[in-house]
């Protein structure tokens, strides 16, 4: 997939990985799959779900009791992530701090990448 050797394709600070182990544990999942899906103000929104396996092609992700499943037609763009867990005064959930990121709104729930090189554009 698309990984640098010894590097893991995201990080997850402690407070997620105990939130992922809680949802896990709860549900008797087997991971958190995380993905993306066309869609918000910006273009693209993340997906996450748990699931009771890894899809093949998943990039498997472990720390701790935690389990971090990324599917494929996401790793590229998820790359070098930072995964974390907040929790506030008015709302908690998971903060993706993404380097690949060019754009995003106003709210946080939606990111555009930059295109990828040599692809089409409505224009062309």
């Amino acid at each position: 997939m698309f990984s640098i050797p010894g590097k893991s394709p995201v990080t997850i600070t402690p407070s997620a990985e105990r939130q992922i182990a809680r949802l896990m544990a709860a549900k008797s999942a087997q991971g958190l799959r995380i993905g993306l899906k066309k869609g918000g103000c910006a273009g693209m929104e993340y997906t996450m779900e748990l699931a009771d396996s890894a899809q093949p092609g998943d990039e498997v992700v472990e720390q701790g009791e935690a389990r971090v499943l990324i599917a494929p037609t996401a790793q590229m763009f998820i790359f070098g992530t930072e995964i974390d867990y907040e929790t506030g005064v008015l709302e908690s959930g998971f903060k993706f701090r993404n380097p690949n990121v060019t754009d995003s709104c106003g709210c946080g729930e939606s990111v555009s990448f930059a295109p990828l090189e040599g692809a089409r554009t409505a224009q062309s």
